[in-house]
């Protein structure tokens, strides 16, 4: 089996992925890349990802970029973990909605409020409307509970689930009972508690 490569550093986004990984159960390389000291930026590293940015993944000689693909990607290649939808399923259209809400809906609306513009822009130019509606689009979808696919848990609330649980981190959302309830049900799992400890680990070396 081709090896599992995560171009990786603590904190950042690649986190993501290290959850992602330590739930999938198959072992995995790191390369660590040091974000303040330009790592990022080196003809070697952009060659991986030309965006000069993690997380990117290796596995063999595929390289893929961007968290939600990336976890795509593992939950259909390794269907054995359980986290994936898999073609045929009817779900699956709901399962990958949510993958793909998280960065292009959750993550710029949050940004957005905690980084205000000098001139409101339209609504509808925001490819994700308005935060308030955001928010309780996804509110609505975790209250039911216990994950975004029921009780299936998937890469799709890896995804929901990282962009929640750091924008509540930092006060950058309101802590509605649906969101820390949903959140704290992650804080159980053994490999978000496994990927944690190892990267407070990186961060504090």
């Amino acid at each position: 089996m081709a090896k599992l490569m995560l171009y990786h550093a603590a904190p950042s986004r690649s986190s993501i992925i290290r959850w992602m990984l330590e739930e999938i159960g198959v072992p995995y390389d790191l390369q660590l890349l040091k974000l303040a000291e330009g790592e990022q930026h080196t003809p070697a590293y952009r060659a991986i990802n030309p965006m000069g940015k993690v997380p990117a993944l290796k596995h063999g000689d595929v390289v893929i970029t961007e968290a939600a693909a990336i976890c795509t990607y593992l939950a259909d290649a390794f269907p054995q973990a359980g986290l994936n939808i898999p073609i045929g399923d009817k779900r699956r259209g709901a399962y990958l909605k949510w993958l793909f809400f998280g960065p292009s809906c959750m993550e710029p609306a949050v940004v957005d409020r905690a980084f205000p513009r000098k001139e409101e822009p339209r609504r509808g130019m925001l490819g994700y409307g308005d935060f308030d509606t955001v928010m309780d689009v996804v509110a609505n979808a975790v209250e039911p509970g216990p994950y975004l696919m029921g009780n299936q848990f998937t890469a799709a609330d890896v995804i929901v689930g990282s962009n929640l649980r750091w924008a509540m981190m930092f006060d950058l959302i309101p802590k509605r009972p649906e969101f820390v309830a949903y959140v704290g049900r992650f804080e159980q799992r053994p490999a978000l508690q496994r990927a944690t400890a190892a990267d407070q680990a990186l961060a504090a070396a």
